[in-house]
């Protein structure tokens, strides 16, 4: 993105003659993340520009002119993530409920988006679903990002959509496996308890900044950059994982689920 941002309110920090620090306790910020949105790395929440636009005595400047804040089609809590989410070398993705975004179906995303309340218009609709399979195409690079899937079976075993749209949805994850574009492991349900139960996570690796990760429930995301919360994310993470199916039984396990949502077409 455009650096203006992060440029301006640099210069009012030291107009205030705040060290980054300082500015990131006013504020109640990480140091790390006054630093990247500085840099032009990241793009802070509307609740975070708020309060700097409190701390700098700023008006309302950096919470009007946040950038890209005219896309409607992305929640404002997701949106600093999905800028993330396009510079990162290696995305690792929990899902608990749905197939994660950049590896959704346009007939999968359609249903998804389509449930939502209140109800959209079917342009507005439309417009949701550009957005999302725009997310996909990081994975038209054959290598960059690294993308690890973990899903928890009920993922595979709710029918989004009907039998087709599953099936579509299940096999276009198989593909990605077997072009080793992707890597997927499936978290049984026999397993019972878990690490991941409380919500879908994506943690994100960079080549130049430290890792971030996003967390999301209800209506509601975070973008975690505290070194110290991102490293208990990615550790109930790699919990999570050491008791997944391996890959050769998970991609199994979803071409067996994809037969079976076909059969009851």
């Amino acid at each position: 993105m455009s650096n203006t941002y992060g440029d301006w309110l640099k210069a009012q920090r030291e107009a205030a003659g705040l060290t980054q620090q300082e500015l990131a306790d006013t504020a109640i910020m990480t140091r790390s993340h006054i630093s990247h949105i500085e840099a032009g790395r990241r793009i802070p929440s509307k609740e975070d520009a708020q309060r700097l636009d409190k701390a700098l005595n700023t008006g309302n400047v950096l919470s009007s002119f946040l950038p890209d804040g005219d896309d409607d089609t992305i929640a404002d809590y997701f949106e600093p993530a999905r800028q993330l989410e396009q510079q990162a070398t290696m995305i690792r993705e929990f899902a608990l409920s749905f197939v994660p975004g950049i590896l959704q179906t346009e007939g999968y995303a359609r249903t998804v988006l389509g449930a939502a309340f209140p109800p959209r218009s079917d342009e507005e609709r439309d417009r949701h679903i550009v957005t999302r399979l725009e997310r996909a195409k990081i994975l038209d690079d054959p290598v960059t990002p690294v993308v690890w899937a973990l899903l928890d079976e009920t993922v595979l075993r709710r029918p989004v959509g009907g039998p087709g749209v599953m099936a579509e949805q299940i096999t276009h994850i198989v593909r990605l496996v077997e072009n080793e574009r992707i890597r997927v492991h499936v978290m049984p349900l026999a397993l019972g308890l878990h690490p991941m139960l409380d919500g879908m996570l994506t943690l994100m690796s960079f080549e130049d900044q430290p890792p971030a990760a996003y967390s999301e429930g209800q209506r509601t995301g975070r973008l975690h950059d505290s070194p110290s919360v991102v490293q208990e994310l990615q550790v109930r993470y790699d919990l999570a994982l050491s008791d997944a199916l391996p890959l050769k039984e998970s991609l199994a396990l979803l071409r067996a689920t994809a037969k079976e949502c076909e059969h009851h077409e």
